[in-house]
């Protein structure tokens, strides 16, 4: 559908070329979106290698998490701190459409690398910054990592039960908001070149993308002068929304309405919860909401969560049984979806590796390449770099 001969089978992203000077997650996440949408990305690495490289967990003495963050890139070593190096990191930019980097604010200036600089000297550059809290204001010279990010963001002082401490999110959001918020930047920037000829500098800041991650906090935070407070698996401001026991484990559901409620009351057995002066409203619910949990978990006690996601799936409430994130991953609805797909890799042999989510018309998923061994490519990209300088107008 919407194909035609000039699209199909080919990756949006094709032809572009993507010079990485990021390591760790946040930036290499960003670059791995795009090398999934085919553009060609080149992971520049210090001798030691990317810190990810020596971060289990491992298999063969190979970094899996490496591997995930990195796939289908190049990787070229450069010593920065020698002129040889940082000569070659410059040749490079120029040759590229988008430069993204994720050292603390002046860092790439000192070697000589720095967006003023080389936004100058190849104009039509994108040149994205990644920072724990961009390249301005009173805390962009401090050390981030995603637990401080989430410290500060206001993320971990929600999350957890309510009478229980803060806690982090399960996974590394900070960092990972961040990365989508730089592809996102990149894209942008992208398309503005299109229209006006020039790159621009984006400046990105994982503490920004998580507190931007939270509209229903902020709406409370800004607008109603309210301060989010920690819910456990309930929603802060509905009910029944969140997770109930069952005899052999727990079950989600989520009632946004007084009908869907009314559906929801007859489903467990009670229709005269709807018309009960403390179940009338949202709010009413969500404030009464123990003793409307008294109610769900007496009906589900003698049932299975399966069972008591069907009954409730039959009156067309929102509804799921808890799964792993094993199960997520090994679900026929992410093989559907094609959220991951093998690649074969010198060592592991045939490994899966996960696929940027958004479906292209046309745009073929799969088929791509694994992370790259240390410093696979640098030969390859300085002899085409020194054939692209000696016949400038072959290229």
């Amino acid at each position: 559908m919407f194909e035609d001969g000039k699209t199909a089978g080919r990756r949006p992203l094709e032809g572009i070329r993507v010079l990485d000077f990021s390591r760790v997650l946040a930036g290499p996440y960003c670059t791995a979106l795009m090398a999934d949408l085919g553009a060609e990305v080149i992971k520049v690495e210090p001798p030691a290698g990317d810190d990810y490289r020596h971060i289990g967990p491992f298999k063969d003495g190979e970094s899996l998490l490496f591997q995930s963050v990195n796939r289908g890139k190049k990787s070229i070593v450069l010593d920065l701190k020698s002129e040889d190096g940082t000569a070659a990191a410059r040749a490079l930019a120029e040759e590229c459409d988008v430069l993204v980097e994720n050292f603390r604010p002046g860092v790439m200036d000192r070697f000589g690398l720095g967006a003023d600089t080389l936004c100058v000297a190849c104009p039509q550059l994108v040149y994205v910054s990644v920072s724990g809290f961009g390249q301005t204001g009173p805390n962009r010279m401090l050390p981030a990592y995603d637990v401080i990010i989430q410290a500060m963001s206001g993320l971990m002082d929600m999350t957890g039960a309510e009478d229980g401490p803060p806690m982090m999110a399960g996974d590394a959001f900070a960092d990972v908001a961040g990365g989508m918020f730089a592809a996102f930047g990149a894209m942008v920037a992208l398309f503005d070149r299109e229209r006006s000829g020039r790159g621009q500098h984006v400046d990105l800041a994982l503490y920004d993308s998580l507190v931007s991650m939270m509209p229903v906090a902020a709406c409370r935070a800004l607008m109603a002068g309210e301060t989010p407070k920690r819910t456990g698996s309930k929603h802060a401001l509905s009910a029944p929304f969140g997770t109930y026991s069952a005899a052999d484990g727990s079950f989600t559901v989520a009632v946004l309405n007084d009908r869907m409620f009314a559906r929801f009351a007859e489903a467990i057995g009670t229709p005269e919860l709807a018309e009960d002066p403390r179940f009338l409203s949202d709010a009413l619910r969500r404030q009464n909401e123990p003793a409307l949990a008294q109610h769900i978990e007496r009906w589900a006690a003698a049932r299975s969560a399966q069972n008591a996601v069907a009954v409730l799936s039959e009156a067309r409430i929102p509804t799921a049984t808890l799964c792993s994130v094993s199960e997520a991953w090994g679900s026929t609805q992410a093989q559907a979806r094609g959220l991951a797909s093998v690649v074969e890799h010198p060592i592991l042999g045939t490994v899966t590796v996960p696929e940027q989510p958004v479906h292209f018309s046309g745009a073929p998923r799969g088929g791509r390449q694994s992370a790259p061994a240390l410093g696979a490519h640098t030969q390859d990209i300085l002899q085409q770099l020194r054939q692209n300088r000696e016949s400038p107008d072959e290229h």
